[in-house]
């Protein structure tokens, strides 16, 4: 998937990769898209509940190899 901008939060823990990512959506446009890795197996969870709390779209999660988590949330 496209993305505008990336935020690599892996080795982070909560509330880190959400602070990572709330920063990394500022900086973009409405519609732009930003891609977040985590390692944080409690971020699934996080990232559904930011999304639904601040209007943002997650786009698409999914697991890469090692354990790295992948969102791509779109800035509404």
């Amino acid at each position: 998937m496209d993305f505008d901008k990336e935020v690599d939060a892996r080795g982070l823990n909560c509330p880190l990769p959400i602070l990572r990512a709330k920063k990394g959506l500022a900086e973009l446009q409405a519609g732009q898209v930003l891609r977040v890795l985590a390692t944080d197996p409690g971020s699934v969870k996080d990232f559904a509940a930011f999304a639904r709390q601040t209007g943002n779209e997650l786009v698409s999660q999914g697991e890469l190899p090692d354990s790295v988590f992948e969102f791509f949330l779109r800035r509404k």
